[in-house]
């Protein structure tokens, strides 16, 4: 496995303190998250990246105040609709998990609808002006979030390396069995040590 820095991008999914961090009413994910180290994995990704010049993306979800394009009828949505102001734009639970920024060079792709980063957004796009092929993916989960990202991904071109030790589902055991019989056949899994080492040994 080899990647170019400056054709390559860190997309972090939904690390966020209303999704996974200290301000969510539901901590199955908080607890899997802090257990499995995802969040100082992911921190060290996007340093890493900042410091060897790749691109730094941050895949956020919020709730418009009218809640327009939202499907708040999913049984996944349920702690939003019983928490009023939960992921509603601007309230502190959207903001992104201590030390991963966003720094001033880092992007935010924030959505309002649906499940996934690419789908309605003009993400891609703004992967392509900035001439990356390739997406190394952090973040949660490996039920629904990272699987959606790593499919739409590819299937938008590009090439997608998952951070195994940057990502988890629950229970982990799923999380683990999702990585090795799905993303395994669709993207390359490496650890964060991996790419630390390979983008500050990369030229230039």
């Amino acid at each position: 496995m080899t990647t170019d820095p400056a054709h390559t991008a860190v997309l972090t999914m939904e690390l966020q303190r209303g999704v996974c961090g200290d301000l969510t009413p539901v901590p199955y994910l908080t607890n899997a998250v802090t257990a499995a180290g995802v969040d100082t994995q992911a921190a060290r990704l996007v340093q890493a990246a900042r410091t060897n010049h790749l691109t730094v993306v941050h895949c956020t979800f919020s709730i418009r105040p009218d809640g327009a394009g939202a499907r708040l009828d999913l049984p996944v949505m349920a702690a939003a609709v019983q928490h009023p102001t939960l992921l509603r734009t601007g309230d502190p639970s959207t903001q992104l998990l201590p030390g991963l920024g966003p720094e001033p060079g880092d992007l935010v792709s924030e959505r309002h609808h649906g499940l996934t980063p690419f789908t309605g957004t003009p993400l891609a796009t703004q992967l392509r002006d900035r001439g990356i092929t390739t997406i190394v993916a952090c973040g949660v989960s490996l039920n629904i979030g990272i699987p959606g990202l790593v499919i739409e991904a590819v299937n938008e071109g590009f090439e997608v390396i998952v951070a195994t030790d940057a990502v988890v589902g629950i229970p982990t055991s799923f999380g683990d069995e999702v990585l090795r019989n799905a993303l395994a056949y669709i993207a390359t899994l490496t650890t964060t040590d991996v790419l630390v080492d390979e983008w500050a040994a990369a030229p230039g």
